[in-house]
């Protein structure tokens, strides 16, 4: 009886450790690069601090550089993962690139808040045609052409000179590209958000996650410039952001006109590591992170789904 009695509690000492052996999360070791958009970086960033607190034996590299930087290495192979403020084109899908999508958020126009007629600015706003007309025809050059204003300014106009989905996702309203934009060429989002903060006169474009700061106000120095999108001549009080989650709520409403989504280019189908940080980061954690950040939009839990299930 004694025997048996121990025979019984053996088996299921065993068994018992097996299944909670078979449960604990699988062990994962191994290097992850990402490199690319300025946009996705502070995201990407956050996720592989929390990837790695998960998995101690995995090394995350992120680097930002561009959403072009991001693409040109995903293709040749320099990196696992492309992060790309952008829609992928035709080439880079042909090329062997599956775009994953992971975030979304908007680009913002923004002024110094020094700027000689900010008043007339922040009331009237700009229609998107009054934007063309700067960055694309050059036919408007001062801001009192581009706003009811007495006072004469000239406008500086900054574009990025990297190639960026920043630059693209501005371009794309007027229907044009990146290469189509006058004004000086600024390296990165902080490059061209401090070119503007150092100019009175300056007119540039910025990612949501660079206008913003962790506390959610409009980061020092600039204004963000209401684009009048229902054109009735006025910035209605829903077309002004003075922080974030006004931002978010037109972004999340459809009524903000520049709005992107944000991609991982992986090459070939996803696997291995790569799927498992896939996952993750579009995971309730993932979105979890996403949130505490607040340095780009979250997807929809529907949307989530439906990506993961493209990649698996």
């Amino acid at each position: 009886m004694t025997r048996c009695l121990r025979t019984t509690t053996v088996v299921l000492v065993a068994a018992l450790t097996w299944g909670t052996a078979f449960a604990q999360p699988k062990e994962l070791h191994g290097t992850i690069t990402l490199s690319g958009a300025w946009a996705i970086y502070p995201t990407a960033v956050a996720w592989a601090e929390a990837f790695r607190r998960l998995h101690p034996g995995v090394i995350v590299d992120v680097s930002a550089g561009g959403a072009g930087k991001g693409a040109a290495d995903a293709i040749a192979g320099l990196v696992d993962i492309g992060m790309v403020s952008r829609e992928p084109d035709p080439a880079e899908v042909a090329k062997g690139i599956t775009p994953v999508y992971v975030l979304h958020d908007a680009v913002f126009p923004v002024v110094s808040d020094k700027n000689p007629v900010l008043d007339e600015i922040l009331q009237q706003g700009l229609k998107l045609a009054a934007l063309n007309d700067i960055y694309v025809t050059g036919r408007s050059t001062t801001w009192n052409s581009a706003v009811k204003a007495e006072r004469k300014a000239p406008i500086h106009v900054y574009t990025r000179s990297d190639s960026c989905g920043a630059a693209a996702a501005w371009a794309a309203p007027f229907g044009r590209k990146q290469e189509d934009l006058r004004g000086i060429g600024v390296y990165g989002d902080p490059g061209l958000l401090q070119a503007v903060v150092r100019d009175p006169v300056g007119l540039g474009y910025n990612n949501f996650s660079y206008v913003f700061t962790r506390g959610g106000a409009v980061v020092s120095g600039v204004r963000l410039l209401p684009i009048d999108a229902n054109q009735n001549g006025k910035a209605d009080p829903d077309e002004v952001f003075t922080d974030r989650a006004s931002a978010v709520a037109a972004i999340e409403a459809g009524a903000y006109p520049v709005t992107r989504k944000n991609y991982f280019f992986v090459k070939g189908k996803p696997a291995g590591l790569i799927k498992e940080f896939l996952v993750f980061a579009l995971s309730g954690e993932g979105t979890r992170v996403v949130e505490a950040v607040g340095t780009s939009l979250p997807l929809p839990a529907s949307a989530r789904a439906e990506v993961l299930g493209g990649i698996e």
